[in-house]
C-alpha cells in the first residue's frame, strides 16, 4: 500500500525578494487549492511537510520563519496556510527540499514511498524537488493549481517535463486524497 505525504514548498515566504512581483499573483491564485489539499490531508491522517527556504537567516528556526513571514506584507497568503501543531518542518537552503536537509530520513522513517507537491517555485524548486524525490525513487504528484510559478510558459514546460521524464502524476489538487 502506498503512504503518501503532502509537501508544501516555499509558501511560509515573506514575499521580499526580486522576483517577488512576477511571483506574487500567480501565489494569490494558488493557496485557496492548498488550502483545500492540506485540509483533506490533514482529515485523513496524511502527514503535512512544510519545507521552507531560511532566507539566509542562518539562526532562524520554524517558528521565527513563521512569525516573520505572517508580521510581513503578505500575511494574507501565509495565514491560510500556517502549518498546525501535527505539521512537520523542514528548513532547506537551496532550490530541492532534499538537498543538505533531512527529509529523506523523515520521509522514510514516516514510511513514505508517495510525494505530493505544492508550493513555489513551479519552474525552480518544485521542478529540482520532483527530480530528487524521483531519483531516490519515490513516487511524486504535482498540484497543476497548486505551485505558483514566476515565469508562466518556464512553468508550463517544467510541469511536461516533470510528467514526461520523471514519471510524476499532474494533478488539480481537488482530484487528490478523496
Amino acid at each position: 500500500m502506498v503512504k503518501c505525504a503532502v509537501i508544501v514548498i516555499d509558501m511560509i515566504n515573506t514575499y521580499d525578494h526580486p522576483d517577488a512581483g512576477l511571483l506574487l499573483p500567480s501565489a494569490e491564485k494558488v493557496v485557496p487549492a492548498i488550502v483545500r489539499l492540506l485540509a483533506r490531508a490533514r482529515e485523513r491522517g496524511v502527514p503535512v511537510i512544510y519545507v521552507n527556504d531560511n532566507f539566509g537567516e542562518w539562526r532562524s528556526h520554524h517558528g521565527e520563519i513563521v512569525d516573520t513571514a505572517l508580521s510581513g506584507p503578505h500575511a494574507h497568503l501565509v495565514e491560510p496556510l500556517r502549518p498546525t501543531d501535527d505539521s512537520l518542518f523542514v528548513v532547506k537552503a537551496r532550490h530541492s527540499i532534499f538537498y543538505e536537509t533531512p527529509l529523506a530520513y523523515l520521509l522514510s522513517t514516516l514510511g513514505v514511498d508517495q510525494v505530493i507537491l505544492c508550493g513555489q517555485v513551479t519552474e525552480q524548486c518544485v521542478l529540482y524537488s520532483a527530480l530528487d524525490a524521483h531519483i531516490r525513487h519515490l513516487g511524486v504528484t504535482v498540484t497543476h493549481d497548486g505551485v505558483a510559478h514566476i515565469h508562466e510558459d518556464l512553468a508550463d514546460a517544467a510541469l511536461r517535463m516533470m510528467e514526461r521524464n520523471m514519471g510524476a502524476a499532474i494533478r488539480s489538487a481537488d482530484e487528490l486524497l478523496r
